[in-house]
């Protein structure tokens, strides 16, 4: 009965070692990264377009692109003129950190400023391994529900900030808003929440003076 949980922690510490080296690159760079995490369609290539739009002018951006098998969403980045790999993950369920340092390998990280890592979309195994970003933040969409703090813990307990995306359809679905910020709160007090709508960009600019002022701390710091 041990022996997968052996197996498991084998290779999580072989992961964590990986990520180590990635932070230690990104950090050598002065490369600010994060890691976005959602389940399909909650909107992570949406925000990452919006937050590009809004910051490439002030920031040099990069992307990693974390998906099954499509180019669709690292296309549609590409299209906006900033670096971009693809790391098609051939059925896994998350990117890794041995999957980051094949990104960074392809990317000018001494022209780079923020990278921004657009995980598997999945609520499950993206939480238990770590990449080497500095910040981990995870989109939610109104349409999911109001419960998946309380379905999804891990996902909620190990992030720097919850977004809640597609506010703009809230009257149109059964969303509490308290109950669902009780269950981030139970999980993760403190963590930054921002509701938005990527459609109509209220609540957007939010989320990017958060971005912009964790960028400002850690090139200070």
């Amino acid at each position: 009965m041990s022996r997968p949980i052996l197996v498991v922690e084998h290779i999580l510490s072989a992961n964590d070692r990986l990520a180590e080296a990635n932070r230690a690159r990104l950090d050598a760079a002065r490369v600010f990264a994060v890691n976005l995490m959602a389940s399909p369609g909650a909107g992570k290539t949406s925000l990452i377009l919006q937050t590009i739009g809004a910051l490439k002018g002030r920031w040099r951006i990069a992307v990693v692109e974390g998906d099954l098998a499509s180019t669709i969403d690292a296309d549609r980045i590409a299209a906006e003129g900033v670096p971009s790999v693809q790391i098609a993950t051939g059925g896994e369920c998350h990117l890794d950190a041995a999957m980051i340092q094949s990104g960074l390998d392809r990317l000018p990280l001494d022209e780079v400023d923020l990278l921004i890592v657009e995980n598997v979309g999945n609520l499950v195994c993206p939480a238990e391994f770590r990449l080497g970003v500095h910040r981990n933040v995870l989109i939610a969409s109104v349409p999911e529900g109001d419960d998946k703090p309380y379905k999804y813990p891990p996902m909620y307990r190990g992030v720097d900030a919850v977004i809640l995306n597609k506010i703009d359809v809230l009257s149109a679905f059964d969303f509490n808003m308290e109950y669902f910020r009780r269950g981030i709160e139970a999980l993760n007090p403190g963590a930054a929440f921002f509701p938005l709508s990527c459609k109509t960009g209220e609540g957007v600019d939010r989320w990017l003076d958060w971005l912009e002022k964790e960028m400002r701390t850690y090139r200070e710091g």
